[in-house]
Order: structure tokens, then C-alpha cells, then sequence
């Protein structure tokens, strides 16, 4: 079998000849596989902004834990994020990793509204998306990406 592949071989070189594409299929397949990325890109920026409000959701969901544990301390909600110990995650905008800016809308002895706004605009359109969470673990996506 092998001796048979290298005869052929042989007799492919003798002409000066080899099997290939040319140029021209190339492109044309190059420029079939672009015109399907540009069709799949644009629903991927949905997936890829859903996937990072989860990280917004996630920080809301543990200031809401720890706006609790304040509560049931001191029989009140701070408007602090140190006081009740959150870390706010260097952003992207500051050379960090996290996409969102945590902050405390207001606080009160009975209730309170933190909210997690984007730093860039996950899909261009102008808005930052923006999510809340209040006391009663209601979790809203004010601005939608």
C-alpha cells in the first residue's frame, strides 16, 4: 500500500504537476465562511451581554445577603458598602475584570435599593444596563442591554 502512495506520488511529481486548490476557490470559500460569521455574531452579543448581567445579579444577590445581616445586627440597613463589608471588584474601565459598579440608591431603617450599573456598553446601542435590588429580594433589570 505504501509502495503504491509513493509510486503515485512519484508519477504526480515526474509531471510537475500536484493536486491543489486555486487561488480563486480559496477566497471564495474564505469569503463564505465571513458571511457566516457576520450572521452568527449578531445573535452571539445577546448571549455574551446575558451571560454578564449574571455577574450584576450575583453582586446584587450578595449585597442583599449582606444588607440583611446588617439589618439583623443593628435593626437597619446601611447605605455604606464598607460598613456591611462588600468589596466592589476593580472594573474593566479601572484595568480590573468586573463589568458592573455596585452601589447603595438609598437606605433606611425598613428598606433599601442597591443598584449594579454597566461601565461600557455591552451592545453599543447608548444604554448601560442597569439592575436593582431592594429588601425584599426583587431583583429588576431597569435598563435592558
Amino acid at each position: 500500500m505504501m509502495k503504491r502512495v509513493a509510486v503515485k506520488l512519484q508519477n504526480y511529481l515526474k509531471k510537475g504537476m500536484v493536486r491543489a486548490y486555486s487561488m480563486t476557490e480559496i477566497l471564495i470559500v474564505l469569503c463564505i465562511i465571513g458571511i457566516i460569521l457576520l450572521m452568527v455574531l449578531p445573535n452571539q452579543t445577546a448571549v455574551i451581554s446575558q451571560a454578564k448581567s449574571i455577574e450584576a445579579q450575583a453582586m446584587l444577590n450578595q449585597v442583599y445577603g449582606l444588607e440583611k445581616s446588617q439589618f439583623y445586627r443593628f435593626s437597619k440597613y446601611s447605605n455604606n458598602l464598607e460598613e456591611i463589608g462588600f468589596e466592589q471588584e476593580v472594573t474593566v474601565d479601572e484595568g480590573g475584570q468586573a463589568v458592573y459598579k455596585v452601589e447603595i440608591v438609598e437606605a433606611s431603617n425598613d428598606s433599601f435599593v442597591a443598584r449594579a450599573t454597566a461601565v461600557s456598553d455591552l451592545d453599543g446601542d447608548g444604554a448601560f444596563n442597569t439592575w436593582e435590588i431592594n429588601d425584599k429580594k426583587i431583583l429588576t433589570e431597569v435598563t435592558k442591554e
